[in-house]
Formats: C-alpha cells, sequence, structure tokens
C-alpha cells in the first residue's frame, strides 16, 4: 500500500499541476506563519486526494459504514473531503440525530445546501416513503446531486432546485418537517422564524459558522424547541482494516473533512 500511495502520488495529473500552481502563488505572498498555513492546507489537499483514490481503488465507491452504508457514492464531493463520505466517518457526531430522522419517517424532508446529495441521497434511500427537496445555489452541486440520485434509483423522491428564499420555508407547514441546513454562514439569515412562520413546525439540524450565529439562533428559536449543540467528533475506529500500513499523518488525512476550524451544529427540536 505505502508503494501504491508513493506512485500515485508521483504522477503528473491535473490536481498535482493545480495545487503547484496555488503553492507557487501563496510562495509570492509575505512570508510568515499565514503562509506557512496556507501552503500546508494546499499540500494536505492534494495527499487527501491521494489518499480517497487508494480508498476507492480498495473498497469501491459504496459507503463503509454510518447510516448511509452500502450507498453508492461514485461522485466528487463537491465541497470537502471525499474520503470521509466513503468511509461514512463524515461529521459523525450527527450519525445518532440521522438515525433519530430516519425513524422518526418525516414525510418530508428539505436540504438546504445539499451539495452533491450526500443527505438528500442518503435520507431517501432509509427514508422510502419521504419526499426530500435538494436545494443548492450551485448549478455543479445540483447536477452532482441528480447523479448521485439517479445511481442509487431515488431520483423519483429527490425534487432538486435552487437556493432557498425564506418564502420557500412555508412548506413545513404542509407536513412534519425536517430541516437540514448547512448554507456557509447564511444560516442566520435564512432562518428567522419571524419572517418564515412555517420554521416553527419543523425539527430543524443547522451548522453554525460563528458562535455570535449560534448564539443568536438558538435565542431565536429558544422558546419552543428543544435545543442541543453538536460539536465535532471523529471516529478512527472505522479507518479500513489496511490503515496499519499508514503513517499517521495520513490517518489523520482519511478523518480529515477539510474543515479551517469548528463549526457546530444546533440540533432544534419542536415541543
Amino acid at each position: 500500500m505505502g508503494n501504491l500511495l508513493r506512485i500515485g502520488a508521483m504522477r503528473e495529473t491535473p490536481l498535482t499541476q493545480a495545487i503547484e500552481a496555488s503553492l507557487a502563488r501563496i510562495a509570492a505572498e509575505p512570508s510568515g506563519p499565514a503562509r506557512l498555513e496556507a501552503q500546508l492546507r494546499q499540500l494536505a489537499k492534494w495527499r487527501s486526494v491521494v489518499l480517497v483514490n487508494t480508498l476507492a481503488a480498495r473498497q469501491g465507491d459504496a459507503i463503509a459504514h454510518g447510516p448511509f452504508a452500502g450507498m453508492a457514492y461514485p461522485v466528487a464531493a463537491s465541497e470537502g473531503g471525499r474520503a470521509p463520505r466513503l468511509m461514512g466517518t463524515y461529521e459523525a457526531s450527527l450519525h445518532p440525530v440521522l438515525e433519530m430522522v430516519i425513524a422518526r419517517a418525516y414525510p418530508q424532508v428539505l436540504d438546504i445546501g445539499c451539495a452533491e446529495g450526500y443527505y438528500a441521497v442518503g435520507l431517501a434511500r432509509r427514508m422510502p416513503d419521504s419526499l426530500i427537496h435538494a436545494r443548492d445555489s450551485d448549478a455543479r452541486a445540483r447536477a452532482l446531486c441528480a447523479a448521485l440520485a439517479k445511481a442509487n434509483g431515488v431520483t423519483d423522491r429527490l425534487r432538486i432546485g435552487p437556493e432557498v428564499a425564506q418564502a420557500d420555508l412555508a412548506l413545513c407547514a404542509r407536513a412534519r418537517t425536517f430541516v437540514l441546513c448547512d448554507i456557509e454562514g447564511a444560516e442566520e439569515t435564512l432562518l428567522d422564524p419571524a419572517r418564515a412562520p412555517a420554521l416553527t413546525e419543523a425539527d430543524l439540524l443547522v451548522e453554525t459558522h460563528s458562535p455570535a450565529a449560534l448564539d443568536r439562533l438558538a435565542a431565536r428559536f429558544g422558546a419552543s424547541p428543544r435545543i442541543t449543540r453538536i460539536d465535532r467528533a471523529l471516529r478512527p475506529d472505522l479507518l479500513p482494516n489496511w490503515d496499519d500500513t499508514l503513517s499517521d499523518l495520513d490517518r489523520l488525512l482519511l478523518l480529515w473533512e477539510w474543515r479551517a476550524r469548528p463549526t457546530p451544529w444546533l440540533w432544534m427540536e419542536r415541543t
């Protein structure tokens, strides 16, 4: 395995060319810790792609563990690392909530910021009687989501669409709804029950991107839901069974989701 990784790392590919170009641009910036950190992040991304290519070659494109185990995942991640998704370690701290959601069999799910459809398609597979609304502002992400839905045979139960506006949240009043929201900092603007009162009828799982946003959202919804903060957790026990052939750094990079800072979640349930 070590030889395979080294060979993969030595090949000249569009990825290596892109990373080298990025490193060259960063090298032109003023020296110091910020430049070194930026270079380290680019090199870590490059190595994580080498690792995920090896992972996919070893296990195929089926997710190995977690609530979506067995799901075909032949697409690229529209953002973040692909390896944690393939292993089933992605956002592992959310797994208990996702199993709860699946057991509750909400008639509809609204996935805001669906990216390539990891959650939308995964929930569609596990919730065969539910309608899944998968929304994203990025056209490439929507195309990947459609491809992932097709690969898993759930196209008929996904409604893929563009960015969600507050008026769209009225659908939460039609039936009991689970809302999953990950929109890179715009959650505080969108999720306002004063402007979208149907949100009070839903259960929401929201990724927050600043301590201030977390506090304000918790206060905004605090009158009615039960609110639980969920922080990041890693699952090294779910690394592949050949991980002992890897360095400690490579094991960490397989688990890395390409995040730069903590992004705690709020799980807000109706009372």
